[in-house]
Order: C-alpha cells, then structure tokens, then sequence
C-alpha cells in the first residue's frame, strides 16, 4: 500500500510578504502540490504574496481550489466537497500539499473545511500559523491593541454589527468591506473610537484614522478596530 502524503494548512500572513513565516517559506519550498483557493492561482491574492517571498512557488504544480464568497450552503456545501476530493487524490498518491489561506488558517479560514473533514478520513493534516490581520493592522498603526484586563473580541463584520458594538473591550470588525457603513453608523451611535485599515501591507493600503474618515464602503481586505474612548 503507498504511503499517503500530508496536508498542510499554511497561513500566509497578512498582505506583507516579509511577515510569512520561515516554516510557510520552508514547506512551500518542500512541497509537490501548491493549493490556492480561487479558480486562477496565479491571480489569487494569497499566491501574490507568497511568490515575493518564495520565487520557486511557479515551478510548482499549483491547483486552484474554488471557494465562492456566498452565504449559500448548498453551494458551500458542495464547493467544500469539491476541495476535499481534490485534495484527497492528491494525498492518495503519495504528494505532499500545501494549501494557502490568508492570515492565520484558524481564523475565519476556507482552509479548516478541508482540513477537517480530511482529518476525519485519517490523512495526515497540520495547521501552519500565520500572522492575522488584526495582528498586522494594530502593528501598522503602530498602537498596542488591548491592554491589562480589557477584552478583545474578532467580529465577522458581515454577520453580528449591532450585537457586537455591546461587547466590553476592543472590538475587530474583519473583512468589513460592503458592511462598512453599518459599521461606521454603529460605531457612531455606540460613541465609539475607530480606525481602519483597507489592503493592510498591500498595494493600494489606506489607512483611517477616526470612525468621521471611514468611507461607506470599502474593499474586501478592509478591517476595523473600535475601542471605547479613553477616559470612559
């Protein structure tokens, strides 16, 4: 019986390529298989990154993993199929994968679906860290982004705005694009302190320095970081 090849999950950091990790650089260099998720990988944001930081990722085989940005389960449903035996053919003939997730593959990832229903077939999976957006953006803003006792909480900006704005603590409002104006509008009317970065150490970076500033919509790559104003 061949060996099985196993799967890594590599998070590919933020946007900047100087902050993957040396291991994500290690196991793309290693690898027989390069996963990216998107139809094109060479037109993925996530393969952009990675080929400033390792030029040999072109000589790879590298296969598009189609994810849809939807909220339709069905079409999630069958698309997380798809990647899973895609990804399992591969694994069954003895190659070792990598499959490139923005950030950190356990936030808010398209990767960890794979991963765990790959685990659960009993093939070989290991999650590599990468640094997460919100990481980045408080780092390029050049602010800590909790302090002492205060809580934070990572918010998906597309689903929970309003009940969100009530929690304690430092709030990140991710991938806050198209909902960026109700989240400015919350924001306003919970009188609370903001700044957003839109692209976080990627070409066409902006950055916003108050909730008065932010646009009512934005790009995809767009996070926001809401804090209760000092002396409150």
């Amino acid at each position: 019986m061949n060996q099985t090849g196993k799967l890594f999950g590599v998070g590919v950091g933020p946007g900047d390529p100087e902050l993957m990790t040396l291991k994500a650089v290690r196991l793309i260099r290693e690898c027989d298989i390069v996963f990216v998720p998107g139809k094109v990988p060479e037109e993925t944001v996530a393969y952009q990154i990675a080929v400033q930081a390792v030029s040999e990722i072109c000589e790879k085989k590298l296969v598009g993993i189609n994810m849809p940005m939807t909220k339709d389960q069905e079409l999630l449903r069958k698309s997380h199929e798809e990647a899973v035996a895609t990804a399992a053919g591969y694994l069954e003939a003895g190659c070792n994968c990598v499959f490139l997730t923005l950030g950190d593959p356990c936030i808010y990832s398209t990767y960890i679906y794979v991963h765990k229903q790959l685990s659960k077939q009993g093939y070989q999976t290991e999650i590599v860290s990468g640094i997460p957006s919100f990481l980045a953006v408080s780092a390029k803003l050049n602010e800590g982004l909790v302090e002492g006792a205060q809580m934070l909480h990572v918010i998906p900006a597309t689903y929970q705005v309003e009940e969100g704005m009530d929690l304690p603590g430092t709030k990140v409002f991710m991938k806050s694009g198209k909902a960026l104006g109700k989240v400015k509008a919350a924001m306003q009317k919970a009188d609370l302190d903001g700044k957003m970065i839109e692209r976080c150490g990627m070409p066409g970076e902006q950055i916003y320095n108050s909730v008065e500033q932010f646009p009512d919509e934005a790009g995809y790559y767009s996070l926001v970081i809401a804090k209760e104003k000092e002396g409150m």
